[in-house]
Protein backbone atom coordinates (compact mmCIF):
# COMPACT_ATOMS: atom_id res chain seq x y z
CA UNK A 1 0.00 0.00 0.00
CA UNK A 2 1.44 3.39 -1.01
CA UNK A 3 1.36 5.27 2.29
CA UNK A 4 1.75 8.72 0.73
CA UNK A 5 -1.53 8.41 -1.21
CA UNK A 6 -3.89 6.96 1.40
CA UNK A 7 -7.41 8.33 1.30
CA UNK A 8 -10.02 8.42 4.04
CA UNK A 9 -11.59 5.04 3.34
CA UNK A 10 -8.20 3.28 3.41
CA UNK A 11 -7.33 4.94 6.71
CA UNK A 12 -10.62 3.88 8.25
CA UNK A 13 -10.15 0.34 6.93
CA UNK A 14 -6.76 0.10 8.63
CA UNK A 15 -8.19 1.38 11.88
CA UNK A 16 -11.07 -1.07 11.64
CA UNK A 17 -8.69 -4.01 11.15
CA UNK A 18 -6.64 -2.84 14.14
CA UNK A 19 -9.77 -2.39 16.24
CA UNK A 20 -10.89 -5.93 15.53
CA UNK A 21 -7.61 -7.84 15.59
CA UNK A 22 -4.62 -5.93 17.03
CA UNK A 23 -3.41 -6.21 20.62
CA UNK A 24 -1.34 -3.07 21.25
CA UNK A 25 1.40 -3.34 23.86
CA UNK A 26 0.48 -1.96 27.30
CA UNK A 27 -2.54 -0.05 26.00
CA UNK A 28 -6.23 -0.35 26.81
CA UNK A 29 -7.84 -1.52 23.58
CA UNK A 30 -11.13 0.29 24.13
CA UNK A 31 -9.33 3.63 24.53
CA UNK A 32 -7.34 3.65 21.30
CA UNK A 33 -10.10 1.89 19.38
CA UNK A 34 -12.58 4.61 20.31
CA UNK A 35 -10.14 7.46 19.70
CA UNK A 36 -8.62 5.98 16.55
CA UNK A 37 -5.28 4.21 16.58
CA UNK A 38 -2.28 6.40 15.77
CA UNK A 39 -0.60 4.85 12.73
CA UNK A 40 2.69 6.17 11.37
CA UNK A 41 3.92 5.95 7.82
CA UNK A 42 7.33 7.64 7.69
CA UNK A 43 10.28 8.70 9.79
CA UNK A 44 13.12 11.10 9.07
CA UNK A 45 15.69 12.36 11.55
CA UNK A 46 13.87 13.17 14.78
CA UNK A 47 10.48 13.40 13.07
CA UNK A 48 7.68 11.00 12.17
CA UNK A 49 4.62 11.37 9.94
CA UNK A 50 1.28 9.87 10.88
CA UNK A 51 -1.24 8.35 8.52
CA UNK A 52 -3.13 11.63 8.24
CA UNK A 53 -0.02 13.54 7.18
CA UNK A 54 0.84 15.20 10.50
CA UNK A 55 4.59 15.62 11.02
CA UNK A 56 5.65 15.34 14.66
CA UNK A 57 8.86 15.52 16.69
CA UNK A 58 9.39 12.23 18.54
CA UNK A 59 10.13 13.27 22.10
CA UNK A 60 10.63 9.67 23.25
CA UNK A 61 12.79 8.24 20.47
CA UNK A 62 10.33 5.47 19.61
CA UNK A 63 10.29 3.33 22.74
CA UNK A 64 13.44 4.83 24.33
CA UNK A 65 15.64 3.54 21.48
CA UNK A 66 15.92 5.78 18.42
CA UNK A 67 19.56 6.85 18.88
CA UNK A 68 20.71 7.52 15.32
CA UNK A 69 17.31 8.75 14.20
CA UNK A 70 14.76 7.71 11.61
CA UNK A 71 15.27 7.08 7.91
CA UNK A 72 18.92 5.97 7.84
CA UNK A 73 19.11 4.39 4.39
CA UNK A 74 22.56 2.97 5.00
CA UNK A 75 21.19 0.83 7.84
CA UNK A 76 18.41 -0.43 5.57
CA UNK A 77 20.98 -1.17 2.86
CA UNK A 78 23.16 -3.13 5.31
CA UNK A 79 20.17 -5.22 6.33
CA UNK A 80 19.25 -5.86 2.69
CA UNK A 81 22.78 -6.94 1.83
CA UNK A 82 22.77 -9.42 4.72
CA UNK A 83 19.38 -10.77 3.62
CA UNK A 84 20.67 -11.35 0.12
CA UNK A 85 23.80 -13.11 1.39
CA UNK A 86 22.34 -15.39 4.07
CA UNK A 87 19.32 -14.41 6.12
CA UNK A 88 20.05 -16.87 8.95
CA UNK A 89 22.71 -19.58 9.34
CA UNK A 90 22.25 -23.25 10.29
CA UNK A 91 21.93 -23.78 14.03
CA UNK A 92 25.52 -24.83 14.84
CA UNK A 93 27.08 -21.69 13.36
CA UNK A 94 26.98 -17.91 13.08
CA UNK A 95 26.97 -15.32 10.33
CA UNK A 96 29.76 -12.82 9.75
CA UNK A 97 27.67 -9.85 10.90
CA UNK A 98 26.92 -11.45 14.27
CA UNK A 99 30.58 -12.29 14.84
CA UNK A 100 31.70 -8.78 13.90
CA UNK A 101 29.08 -7.14 16.11
CA UNK A 102 30.26 -9.11 19.14
CA UNK A 103 33.73 -7.67 18.60
CA UNK A 104 32.41 -4.13 18.11
CA UNK A 105 30.33 -4.25 21.30
CA UNK A 106 33.29 -5.60 23.29
CA UNK A 107 35.43 -2.81 21.85
CA UNK A 108 33.10 -0.23 23.41
CA UNK A 109 32.73 -2.05 26.74
CA UNK A 110 34.92 -1.51 29.79
CA UNK A 111 36.30 -5.05 29.44
CA UNK A 112 37.72 -5.47 25.93
CA UNK A 113 37.73 -9.26 26.41
CA UNK A 114 34.02 -9.39 27.21
CA UNK A 115 31.84 -12.11 25.70
CA UNK A 116 28.46 -11.20 24.19
CA UNK A 117 25.32 -13.37 24.37
CA UNK A 118 22.88 -11.97 21.81
CA UNK A 119 19.11 -12.13 22.29
CA UNK A 120 16.10 -10.49 20.66
CA UNK A 121 15.33 -7.64 23.06
CA UNK A 122 15.58 -6.09 26.50
CA UNK A 123 13.45 -8.51 28.51
CA UNK A 124 15.43 -11.44 27.12
CA UNK A 125 18.68 -9.61 27.86
CA UNK A 126 17.72 -9.25 31.53
CA UNK A 127 16.50 -12.85 31.72
CA UNK A 128 19.82 -14.00 30.24
CA UNK A 129 21.91 -11.83 32.56
CA UNK A 130 20.15 -13.17 35.67
CA UNK A 131 20.36 -16.80 34.54
CA UNK A 132 24.04 -16.30 33.68
CA UNK A 133 24.74 -14.77 37.09
CA UNK A 134 23.08 -17.68 38.89
CA UNK A 135 24.98 -20.32 36.96
CA UNK A 136 28.24 -18.39 37.43
CA UNK A 137 27.71 -18.58 41.16
CA UNK A 138 27.04 -22.31 41.01
CA UNK A 139 30.15 -22.90 38.91
CA UNK A 140 32.39 -20.91 41.23
CA UNK A 141 31.42 -22.55 44.52
CA UNK A 142 28.38 -20.59 45.66
CA UNK A 143 25.90 -23.35 44.81
CA UNK A 144 23.14 -22.10 47.12
CA UNK A 145 22.95 -18.66 45.51
CA UNK A 146 19.64 -18.02 43.74
CA UNK A 147 18.30 -14.72 45.10
CA UNK A 148 18.37 -11.51 43.06
CA UNK A 149 18.03 -8.10 44.66
CA UNK A 150 16.43 -5.30 42.67
CA UNK A 151 15.08 -1.84 43.35
CA UNK A 152 11.39 -1.49 44.01
CA UNK A 153 9.33 -0.09 41.11
CA UNK A 154 12.15 -0.40 38.60
CA UNK A 155 11.17 -1.84 35.23
CA UNK A 156 13.36 -4.66 33.94
CA UNK A 157 11.10 -6.24 31.32
CA UNK A 158 7.75 -7.84 30.64
CA UNK A 159 8.58 -11.57 30.82
CA UNK A 160 7.70 -13.61 33.90
CA UNK A 161 11.10 -13.48 35.59
CA UNK A 162 11.86 -9.88 34.61
CA UNK A 163 8.51 -8.72 36.01
CA UNK A 164 9.61 -10.08 39.39
CA UNK A 165 12.51 -7.65 39.42
CA UNK A 166 11.31 -4.37 40.87
CA UNK A 167 7.70 -5.46 40.44
CA UNK A 168 6.80 -2.29 38.55
CA UNK A 169 3.06 -1.89 38.07
CA UNK A 170 3.56 -1.04 34.39
CA UNK A 171 4.69 -4.65 33.86
CA UNK A 172 1.39 -5.95 35.28
CA UNK A 173 2.88 -8.39 37.81
CA UNK A 174 0.39 -11.08 38.72
CA UNK A 175 2.48 -13.70 40.49
CA UNK A 176 3.71 -16.00 41.54
CA UNK A 177 6.98 -14.14 41.42
CA UNK A 178 10.33 -15.73 40.75
CA UNK A 179 11.52 -17.39 43.97
CA UNK A 180 14.32 -15.34 45.47
CA UNK A 181 13.21 -11.95 44.12
CA UNK A 182 14.10 -9.42 46.81
CA UNK A 183 13.16 -5.74 46.54
CA UNK A 184 14.83 -2.77 48.20
CA UNK A 185 13.81 0.91 48.19
CA UNK A 186 14.80 2.78 45.04
CA UNK A 187 16.94 5.88 44.77
CA UNK A 188 15.01 9.14 44.39
CA UNK A 189 16.77 12.37 43.59
CA UNK A 190 13.93 14.88 44.01
CA UNK A 191 11.70 13.39 46.68
CA UNK A 192 14.51 12.04 48.81
CA UNK A 193 13.50 9.02 50.87
CA UNK A 194 16.57 8.44 53.03
CA UNK A 195 18.08 11.83 53.91
CA UNK A 196 17.73 15.50 53.01
CA UNK A 197 21.46 15.62 52.30
CA UNK A 198 21.97 14.54 48.65
CA UNK A 199 25.14 12.53 49.20
CA UNK A 200 23.94 10.88 52.39
CA UNK A 201 20.65 10.09 50.66
CA UNK A 202 22.53 8.33 47.85
CA UNK A 203 24.79 6.30 50.15
CA UNK A 204 21.93 5.25 52.41
CA UNK A 205 19.91 4.21 49.36
CA UNK A 206 22.80 2.08 48.10
CA UNK A 207 23.21 0.58 51.58
CA UNK A 208 19.73 -0.91 51.25
CA UNK A 209 21.41 -3.59 49.11
CA UNK A 210 23.90 -4.33 51.88
CA UNK A 211 21.14 -4.72 54.46
CA UNK A 212 19.10 -6.95 52.15
CA UNK A 213 22.06 -9.22 51.41
CA UNK A 214 22.81 -9.65 55.12
CA UNK A 215 19.15 -10.23 55.96
CA UNK A 216 18.75 -12.85 53.22
CA UNK A 217 22.11 -14.60 53.94
CA UNK A 218 24.96 -13.65 51.57
CA UNK A 219 25.47 -17.31 50.63
CA UNK A 220 22.03 -17.34 48.99
CA UNK A 221 22.33 -14.10 47.01
CA UNK A 222 23.47 -14.47 43.40
CA UNK A 223 23.10 -11.00 41.94
CA UNK A 224 21.91 -7.42 42.32
CA UNK A 225 20.52 -5.43 39.39
CA UNK A 226 19.84 -1.76 38.73
CA UNK A 227 19.67 0.76 35.89
CA UNK A 228 22.33 3.51 35.85
CA UNK A 229 19.46 6.01 35.62
CA UNK A 230 15.98 4.71 36.37
CA UNK A 231 13.56 5.73 33.64
CA UNK A 232 10.60 3.87 35.13
CA UNK A 233 10.75 5.87 38.35
CA UNK A 234 11.00 9.22 36.57
CA UNK A 235 14.61 9.65 35.35
CA UNK A 236 16.33 9.41 38.72
CA UNK A 237 19.99 10.45 38.39
CA UNK A 238 22.23 9.37 41.30
CA UNK A 239 25.69 10.76 42.04
CA UNK A 240 28.65 8.58 41.10
CA UNK A 241 29.12 7.65 44.72
CA UNK A 242 25.85 5.70 44.68
CA UNK A 243 27.18 3.35 42.01
CA UNK A 244 30.62 3.17 43.60
CA UNK A 245 28.99 2.00 46.81
CA UNK A 246 26.97 -0.58 44.84
CA UNK A 247 30.20 -1.97 43.41
CA UNK A 248 31.75 -2.16 46.89
CA UNK A 249 28.74 -4.06 48.24
CA UNK A 250 28.76 -6.54 45.36
CA UNK A 251 32.47 -7.23 45.88
CA UNK A 252 32.09 -7.50 49.66
CA UNK A 253 29.56 -10.32 49.43
CA UNK A 254 30.66 -11.97 46.16
CA UNK A 255 27.46 -10.91 44.40
CA UNK A 256 27.27 -10.39 40.63
CA UNK A 257 26.54 -6.75 39.77
CA UNK A 258 24.19 -6.49 36.77
CA UNK A 259 23.64 -3.16 35.05
CA UNK A 260 20.37 -2.92 33.15
CA UNK A 261 21.38 -0.63 30.30
CA UNK A 262 18.53 -1.52 27.97
CA UNK A 263 17.64 2.20 27.88
CA UNK A 264 20.90 3.88 28.91
CA UNK A 265 23.33 1.88 26.75
CA UNK A 266 24.91 3.18 23.54
CA UNK A 267 25.15 6.92 23.97
CA UNK A 268 22.01 7.89 25.88
CA UNK A 269 23.76 9.36 28.94
CA UNK A 270 26.73 10.86 27.10
CA UNK A 271 29.02 7.80 27.07
CA UNK A 272 28.90 4.50 25.20
CA UNK A 273 27.50 2.96 28.38
CA UNK A 274 25.78 4.65 31.28
CA UNK A 275 28.10 2.95 33.73
CA UNK A 276 31.03 4.61 31.95
CA UNK A 277 29.54 7.96 32.93
CA UNK A 278 29.35 6.80 36.55
CA UNK A 279 32.86 5.32 36.41
CA UNK A 280 31.77 1.87 37.56
CA UNK A 281 32.41 -1.57 36.07
CA UNK A 282 29.51 -4.04 36.28
CA UNK A 283 30.00 -7.79 35.89
CA UNK A 284 27.17 -8.27 33.39
CA UNK A 285 25.37 -5.62 31.35
CA UNK A 286 21.97 -6.04 29.68
CA UNK A 287 21.51 -3.99 26.50
CA UNK A 288 19.03 -3.67 23.61
CA UNK A 289 17.08 -0.72 22.13
CA UNK A 290 19.79 1.72 20.88
CA UNK A 291 22.06 -1.17 19.85
CA UNK A 292 20.23 -1.05 16.51
CA UNK A 293 18.35 2.24 17.08
CA UNK A 294 15.22 0.16 16.69
CA UNK A 295 15.86 -0.79 13.07
CA UNK A 296 15.69 -4.47 14.05
CA UNK A 297 15.02 -6.38 17.29
CA UNK A 298 18.30 -7.14 19.08
CA UNK A 299 19.61 -7.28 22.62
CA UNK A 300 22.52 -8.80 24.51
CA UNK A 301 23.90 -9.80 27.87
CA UNK A 302 27.51 -8.62 27.98
CA UNK A 303 29.65 -10.69 30.32
CA UNK A 304 33.05 -9.60 31.54
CA UNK A 305 35.88 -12.04 30.89
CA UNK A 306 35.83 -13.04 34.57
CA UNK A 307 32.20 -14.15 34.27
CA UNK A 308 32.55 -15.73 30.83
CA UNK A 309 35.66 -17.76 31.68
CA UNK A 310 33.77 -19.60 34.42
CA UNK A 311 31.76 -21.33 31.68
CA UNK A 312 34.81 -22.74 29.90
CA UNK A 313 35.58 -26.42 30.37
CA UNK A 314 33.59 -29.63 30.03
CA UNK A 315 29.91 -29.94 29.11
CA UNK A 316 28.76 -29.47 32.69
CA UNK A 317 29.99 -25.86 32.56
CA UNK A 318 28.13 -24.99 29.36
CA UNK A 319 25.75 -22.05 29.50
CA UNK A 320 22.70 -23.99 28.32
CA UNK A 321 20.66 -21.06 27.14
CA UNK A 322 19.05 -20.64 23.73
CA UNK A 323 17.17 -17.79 22.06
CA UNK A 324 16.13 -18.78 18.53
CA UNK A 325 16.51 -15.36 16.95
CA UNK A 326 19.18 -13.99 19.28
CA UNK A 327 21.92 -12.31 17.26
CA UNK A 328 19.96 -12.67 14.02
CA UNK A 329 22.33 -11.77 11.14
CA UNK A 330 20.02 -9.11 9.70
CA UNK A 331 19.63 -7.45 13.11
CA UNK A 332 23.38 -7.72 13.66
CA UNK A 333 23.99 -6.01 10.31
CA UNK A 334 21.71 -3.19 11.45
CA UNK A 335 23.61 -2.98 14.74
CA UNK A 336 26.99 -2.81 13.02
CA UNK A 337 25.94 0.00 10.70
CA UNK A 338 24.17 1.81 13.54
CA UNK A 339 27.31 1.75 15.71
CA UNK A 340 29.36 2.87 12.73
CA UNK A 341 27.09 5.90 12.36
CA UNK A 342 27.29 6.60 16.08
CA UNK A 343 31.08 6.51 15.94
CA UNK A 344 31.32 8.65 12.81
CA UNK A 345 28.97 11.31 14.12
CA UNK A 346 30.06 10.99 17.77
CA UNK A 347 26.50 10.59 18.96
CA UNK A 348 27.51 9.85 22.57
CA UNK A 349 29.34 13.20 22.55
CA UNK A 350 26.32 14.84 20.95
CA UNK A 351 24.13 13.37 23.68
CA UNK A 352 26.34 14.92 26.35
CA UNK A 353 26.40 18.32 24.64
CA UNK A 354 22.74 18.50 23.62
CA UNK A 355 21.71 17.05 26.96
CA UNK A 356 23.26 20.03 28.73
CA UNK A 357 21.47 22.38 26.35
CA UNK A 358 18.17 20.57 26.90
CA UNK A 359 18.50 20.88 30.68
CA UNK A 360 19.35 24.58 30.39
CA UNK A 361 16.27 25.19 28.27
CA UNK A 362 14.05 23.09 30.53
CA UNK A 363 15.05 25.20 33.53
CA UNK A 364 13.09 28.05 31.95
CA UNK A 365 9.98 26.05 32.82
CA UNK A 366 10.50 26.90 36.50
CA UNK A 367 8.52 30.03 35.62
CA UNK A 368 5.48 27.78 35.99
CA UNK A 369 4.50 27.29 39.64
CA UNK A 370 3.58 23.62 39.08
CA UNK A 371 7.07 22.71 37.82
CA UNK A 372 8.74 21.24 40.87
CA UNK A 373 11.88 19.72 39.40
CA UNK A 374 13.89 19.47 36.20
CA UNK A 375 16.51 16.73 35.98
CA UNK A 376 18.42 14.55 33.57
CA UNK A 377 21.71 13.25 32.23
CA UNK A 378 22.66 13.22 28.57
CA UNK A 379 19.51 13.09 26.44
CA UNK A 380 17.41 11.48 29.14
CA UNK A 381 15.47 14.10 31.07
CA UNK A 382 12.31 14.76 33.04
CA UNK A 383 10.12 17.57 34.29
CA UNK A 384 8.15 16.77 37.44
CA UNK A 385 4.92 18.63 38.12
CA UNK A 386 3.67 19.22 41.67
CA UNK A 387 0.86 21.08 43.40
CA UNK A 388 3.24 22.67 45.90
CA UNK A 389 6.99 23.19 45.48
CA UNK A 390 7.66 23.44 49.21
CA UNK A 391 5.99 20.17 50.14
CA UNK A 392 6.56 18.52 46.72
CA UNK A 393 2.98 17.26 46.94
CA UNK A 394 1.70 15.75 43.68
CA UNK A 395 -1.12 17.16 41.61
CA UNK A 396 -4.46 15.41 42.16
CA UNK A 397 -5.15 12.23 40.22
CA UNK A 398 -8.37 13.87 39.03
CA UNK A 399 -6.23 16.18 36.87
CA UNK A 400 -5.74 13.15 34.56
CA UNK A 401 -2.40 14.50 33.35
CA UNK A 402 -1.25 11.22 31.80
CA UNK A 403 -4.18 11.47 29.39
CA UNK A 404 -4.28 15.23 28.85
CA UNK A 405 -0.63 16.14 28.37
CA UNK A 406 0.22 13.68 25.55
CA UNK A 407 -2.91 14.85 23.68
CA UNK A 408 -1.97 18.51 24.12
CA UNK A 409 1.58 17.82 22.95
CA UNK A 410 0.28 15.93 19.91
CA UNK A 411 -1.70 18.99 18.92
CA UNK A 412 1.58 20.91 19.06
CA UNK A 413 3.37 18.37 16.82
CA UNK A 414 5.15 16.53 19.65
CA UNK A 415 4.60 12.83 20.29
CA UNK A 416 5.09 11.33 23.74
CA UNK A 417 3.81 8.29 25.61
CA UNK A 418 5.36 9.19 28.99
CA UNK A 419 3.94 12.57 29.98
CA UNK A 420 1.88 13.03 33.14
CA UNK A 421 2.95 14.37 36.51
CA UNK A 422 6.42 13.37 35.29
CA UNK A 423 7.13 14.35 31.70
CA UNK A 424 9.93 12.12 30.40
CA UNK A 425 12.15 12.91 27.41
CA UNK A 426 14.35 10.55 25.41
CA UNK A 427 14.75 12.15 21.95
CA UNK A 428 17.02 10.81 19.19
CA UNK A 429 20.69 11.57 19.83
CA UNK A 430 20.76 13.53 16.58
CA UNK A 431 18.35 16.18 17.88
CA UNK A 432 19.38 19.76 17.08
CA UNK A 433 19.21 22.97 19.14
CA UNK A 434 16.32 24.22 17.01
CA UNK A 435 14.44 20.99 17.69
CA UNK A 436 15.16 21.25 21.42
CA UNK A 437 13.79 24.80 21.35
CA UNK A 438 10.68 23.56 19.53
CA UNK A 439 10.22 20.80 22.12
CA UNK A 440 10.63 23.08 25.14
CA UNK A 441 8.34 25.67 23.56
CA UNK A 442 5.60 23.07 23.21
CA UNK A 443 6.11 21.97 26.82
CA UNK A 444 5.94 25.58 27.97
CA UNK A 445 2.59 26.10 26.21
CA UNK A 446 1.22 22.77 27.43
CA UNK A 447 2.11 23.34 31.08
CA UNK A 448 0.57 26.79 30.86
CA UNK A 449 -2.66 25.28 29.54
CA UNK A 450 -2.70 22.71 32.37
CA UNK A 451 -2.25 25.47 34.95
CA UNK A 452 -5.11 27.44 33.45
CA UNK A 453 -7.41 24.42 33.58
CA UNK A 454 -6.44 23.80 37.21
CA UNK A 455 -7.02 27.43 38.08
CA UNK A 456 -3.40 28.02 39.05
Amino acid sequence: MATDTLHGEQIEELRQIAGEHLFMHAQQTSTWRDEGLKIFTKGEGSWVTDIEGNRLLDMMGGLWYKASGYGRKEIADAMYEQLMAIESPPAPGAAISTVQLSGKVAEKYHDKKARIFFVSGGSEAVETAVKMAKKYQHLTGKAGAFKVISRRYSYHGGTAMAVSLGRNGAADPMGPEMPGAVHVPNFYEYKKTHSADPMENAILAANEFDAAIVHNDPATVAAMIAEPVSAATGIQVPPKEYWHRMREIADKYDVVLIADEVITGFGRLGGWFGTDVFDVKPDITAVAKALTSGYAPLGAAIATSRIAEAFDGDDSRTFKHLITFGGHPVAAAAGLKNLEIMEREDLPGSSAMMGKYLLERLESLYSHPIVGNVRGLGLLAAVELVSDRDTKAPLPASAALAKKIPAKLYDKKIISFRAGDIISMCPPLIITKDEVDFLVGALDETIGEVEAELGI
